[in-house]
């Protein structure tokens, strides 16, 4: 009878702890004085950090409790003495930190699947990071030796590590769907041009009901979409907009050979720079088929000096503009966040290349039309 009591209080208790309301994230920290701070972060509904607790480092330990939670979400730690983030997933399983004072690339929270799967991650990144590393101090010899047949193999196997991040990261993606880290991987390879439009649009649709809800993957979803719209590789988002003539006159409309969409505006001074050698470009290779289309971020009220900047700079093309600075719902289409900037469309409407200035453009538009 003894025995069944034991059991049942044992089993009691084993309820009690599945139950309980909080997880905890215990840490080692190697190489850390006593009284030196770790700072927990969390990233709000704005992917802002938002500091949620400070722990004291205490004979290598600190520890705290948090409650448990269905919402999907994304932590770090912070230690004193360095600007880096050790990233973490608050997924209600007990976490176990190490941290390490003179290597935080190597520092890791585990203990939940997504935890481990980001730390095995990391731990894949750092591998291929550490061999470049270390060939590129081979490549230094190999330059001071003439060894031209070394240096050659040596930046092959760097072109080759390249491929090899961009699988790893494909990979995280794939098998973490439910992982918030993998919309803003998915972001973040768009921007970088690592992956096309469709790609980066079929990942993001992979992802799973309980992720795609949270309002931080809803951001950085829409973030992922307008990026992906205006692309390379994608098909130019259509517009229409008035011209100086009041008019209104479509993308369709401009399209040539080889058409630029050309984001500036009259009070912009690299766009000013830069409308010589626009100007330049267009004359040369007018005639062989390209065309050009101005979107003007001018102000309301400000037609006039637009349509002054368009004369004095000589830019005898297509312009259309809807005089709301910022808030142009063309470049909102483009998500274009600066200027001057272009998009290269091919006949078809699709962008090919963008952000294209100085002696770039023009040779890029020659090895289309020379």
């Amino acid at each position: 009878m003894k025995y069944i009591l034991s059991l049942c209080s044992l089993l009691l208790l084993i309820s009690c702890a599945d139950n309980s309301n909080t997880y905890n994230l215990d840490g080692t920290a190697i190489g850390y004085p006593d009284g030196a701070r770790v700072y927990i972060y969390q990233l709000d509904a704005n992917n802002q950090p938002t500091p949620i607790d400070t722990l004291i480092i205490q004979n290598g330990k600190f520890s705290a409790s948090y409650p448990k939670t269905e919402t999907a979400g994304m932590n770090y730690i912070k230690p004193d003495y360095t600007n880096k983030m050790i990233y973490y997933f608050p997924e209600n399983s007990n976490l176990k930190a190490s941290i390490y004072k003179d290597s935080i690339e190597a520092s890791t929270v585990k203990g939940s699947p997504q935890n481990d799967s980001y730390s095995a991650f990391q731990n894949d990144l750092n591998a291929i990071a550490n061999s470049r590393k270390e060939r590129s101090e081979a490549i230094k010899v190999a330059r001071a030796a003439n060894d031209s047949d070394a240096m050659l193999q040596l930046q092959q196997l760097n072109r080759m590590d390249v491929g090899k991040e961009k699988n790893v990261k494909l990979n995280y993606i794939e098998e973490n769907p439910n992982a918030l880290f993998s919309v803003m991987l998915i972001s973040e390879m768009l921007r970088k041009r690592e992956i096309t439009a469709d790609k980066a649009l079929a990942a993001v649709n992979n992802l799973s009901p309980k992720i795609s809800k949270t309002p931080q993957v809803s951001k950085i979803k829409a973030s992922v979409t307008a990026l992906a719209k205006s692309a390379v590789g994608g098909d130019a988002p259509k517009f229409t907009a008035p011209t100086p003539e009041g008019e209104m006159l479509s993308l369709d409309d401009a399209l040539g050979k080889y058409t630029i969409i050309d984001f500036w505006a009259s009070w912009c001074k690299p766009c000013r720079l830069e409308n010589p050698n626009v100007v330049a470009v267009y004359e040369k290779y007018h005639d062989k088929g390209l065309n050009i289309i101005s979107v003007s971020l001018d102000r309301k009220g400000q037609k006039e000096r637009w349509l002054k900047a368009i004369e004095d700079d000589n830019m005898d093309w297509y312009h259309v503009s809807n005089l709301q600075f910022w808030q142009d719902p063309i470049a909102q289409q483009y998500n274009v966040r600066s200027i001057p900037a272009t998009f290269l469309l091919d006949e078809n409407g699709k962008i090919i290349d963008k952000n294209l200035r100085g002696q770039a453009l023009g040779n890029r538009i020659g090895s289309l039309l020379d």
